[in-house]
């Protein structure tokens, strides 16, 4: 079976966000037919009631056409409810949790086709992702052991030759602009990431759109932004991730301000179901 995945994040409604792209692709979403919708965290840029209002109305235009599997995103958490506090955390995610529910890490299963798991990458001021530079101090993510145990559980008793499918806010490998990382002690992360079980990864928070390996094994699509943050003045992107058993292909959407449209602009290949993941050839887009 082929499974098709809308893959978005770093929506950030608020004073950064960019409307007309919004409603671009709320316009095209019906057309594109997703199986299902996965934003991948930061749908505020403040964590305002208005701005979550705005992206709560976003993920349900959304599920007229899929399914919707949303995730916080570091501009989502109120950290300065508990910074340096150990306990305490509902304090950080009670806004988030009022528009979008209490399940922080929810799982989509598409029958017969594949498996969605989330896990919580946003913990605000923490232990696990505390740093020296100022400005990660709540920027920075990681991968909890408890987050990775749960997750490679769901992922165990999924069936079998189910495609799993990871998603987390951060991005999982270095930015090819920013050479950033997402998360913190990330070569521990990525060892989790694989031990998991995940196929495939879909991350986003660098605002540059990806697609590549890691380890060799598990495909991760990285989406860019929907915002007036794209980075390094790039056009804003979201990805579409195709699954089928022998492949997946990662195709970008990316922005044309002139026409006031999202446009398929190129797509990473990469081969499965052999055993191992091979890279292909960047395929080129269809003539418009």
């Amino acid at each position: 079976m082929t499974v098709q995945l809308l893959h978005v994040a770093d929506l950030h409604f608020g004073v950064v966000a960019d409307i007309r792209q919004i409603e671009a692709l709320e316009a095209m979403l019906p057309d594109l037919r997703p199986d299902a919708v996965v934003i991948g965290g930061d749908l505020s840029q403040r964590a305002r009631h208005g701005e979550f209002q705005r992206a709560r109305a976003f993920a349900r235009a959304a599920a007229q056409t899929a399914p919707v599997l949303a995730i916080p995103g570091n501009h989502d958490v109120q950290w300065w409810r508990r910074p340096f506090v150990p306990f305490g955390k509902d304090a950080m995610y009670r806004k988030y949790r009022r528009y979008f529910g209490d399940d922080l890490t929810p799982t989509l299963t598409i029958p017969g086709g594949a498996v969605i798991a989330s896990a919580l990458t946003s913990h605000g001021v923490a232990w696990g992702s505390l740093t020296t530079t100022l400005r990660d101090i709540a920027v920075r993510g990681h991968l909890p052991k408890d987050e990775f145990l749960r997750v490679q559980r769901v992922f165990a008793a999924a069936p079998a030759g189910l495609p799993r499918v990871l998603v987390v806010h951060h991005n999982v490998l270095r930015g090819e602009i920013s050479h950033r990382l997402g998360l913190a002690r990330w070569r521990q992360a990525q060892r989790r990431i694989v031990e998991s079980g995940a196929d495939v990864v879909l991350c986003g928070h660098d605002h540059q759109e990806g697609a590549d390996l890691l380890d060799g094994k598990v495909v991760v699509s990285t989406t860019g932004t929907l915002s007036t943050r794209a980075r390094g003045g790039r056009p804003s992107c979201f990805n579409f991730v195709t699954i089928e058993p022998a492949a997946v292909q990662i195709t970008f959407f990316r922005w044309e301000a002139e026409r006031g449209r999202f446009k398929a602009s190129d797509t990473c290949a990469f081969g499965r179901g052999t055993g191992k993941v091979e890279r292909r050839d960047l395929l080129p887009a269809a003539p418009a």
